[in-house]
């Protein structure tokens, strides 16, 4: 998106809060099951089945992403995307987010002008009928997105991670180890002496580009949440932090040991294990259920000595943690 000339774009520090929230709000859309919408001192939304699913998620500069790789459109979309996946992997149809923005004075108005857009395409794209419907504004020396997204369950149980039965398949829905790759590019390519430079295009090889994408603006199942839950699926989560670490903690809650095969994780299958932030769709089913958009990658045992294994071994326990997998450089 071509830059507007700085007269027509103020550094935020000179604006008024309700200068700001009108760029904001101007741009969101109105979800479905909005009663009452912004500019009260909190919205009000439907719950039809008479319960609410609820969870939230904070992206912080430096941790979570960096401003030399990640536009205001991209940071929005993916605070939406990743707080919609946990929705989803309960088994609910998410309903509206509520969105919190600490923000240093010396941003731009078209920053979270671009960041509101994010907000409004990703609802629109992955959760139609979802939207921002309030939130708060600061100042802060660190930008910092927090999320908290809402959704309704039909009349349906919620999907839980302990659900899992000896006998059942483990399916997955979604792209594993695509944003870890994303991820490795960004660290190996386009840093400068320890800090982060913008992205060329231009030094992307094949497949990167898509890499990228799935670490910067990920696009999760998030539709096929709700059609697990009507298949009868017996447990489901967002796969956050990898699929061994996650898969490890499905099989925990439920007292079961999940066997996965290696050659059904894809062409890199340690990265896959291991690499962070795909928001894939991780689920069980009863033998001879699969919906659309599932594809099977092991089976459900009774608890043995090892919660996970790959191929009969014992797997690592290990995951995404951005205290590990970031450095500490800013930028």
């Amino acid at each position: 998106m071509p830059s507007r000339p700085e007269a027509d774009d103020p550094r935020l520090g000179d604006l008024s809060e309700g200068r700001i929230l009108h760029a904001i709000l101007s741009r969101t859309a109105r979800a479905t099951h909005t009663i009452l919408g912004p500019g009260d001192d909190a919205a009000v939304i439907a719950a039809p089945s008479g319960s609410v699913v609820a969870t939230t998620d904070t992206l912080v500069h430096g941790p979570d992403f960096r401003l030399a790789w990640t536009s205001g459109y991209d940071l929005g979309w993916k605070a939406a995307a990743v707080n919609l996946a946990d929705i989803a992997a309960m088994g609910a149809l998410p309903t509206a987010l509520l969105v919190a923005l600490a923000i240093p004075r010396d941003l731009r108005l078209s920053f979270v002008e671009r960041l509101a857009d994010g907000f409004r395409d990703a609802c629109a794209a992955l959760a139609p009928g979802c939207a921002v419907v309030g939130g708060d504004l600061t100042t802060s020396d660190v930008l910092t997105v927090a999320v908290t997204a809402l959704g309704d369950l039909e009349g349906r149980e919620a999907v839980t991670r302990s659900g899992a039965r000896p006998g059942d398949t483990v399916a997955v829905a979604g792209e594993l180890g695509h944003a870890a790759h994303g991820l490795a590019v960004l660290f190996d390519r386009f840093r400068e002496g320890g800090s982060p430079v913008p992205v060329d295009p231009a030094r992307l090889a094949s497949g990167e580009s898509a890499a990228l994408d799935a670490q910067l603006r990920p696009s999760p199942p998030i539709g096929l949440g709700r059609i697990a839950a009507i298949a009868g699926a017996t447990s489901m989560m967002d796969v956050s932090d990898g699929l061994a670490l996650d898969a490890g903690r499905l099989a925990s809650a439920s007292g079961v040991t999940i066997a996965l095969s290696r050659a059904a994780l894809g062409d890199d299958p340690n990265r896959a294990l291991v690499g962070g932030e795909d928001h894939a769709l991780l689920a069980t089913f009863p033998d001879g259920v699969l919906p659309p958009g599932f594809r099977i990658i092991g089976e459900v045992r009774p608890r043995g000595e090892d919660g996970i294994l790959c191929d009969e071994e014992p797997v690592d326990i290990l995951g995404w943690d951005p205290y590990r997998d970031w450095d500490s450089v800013s930028g």
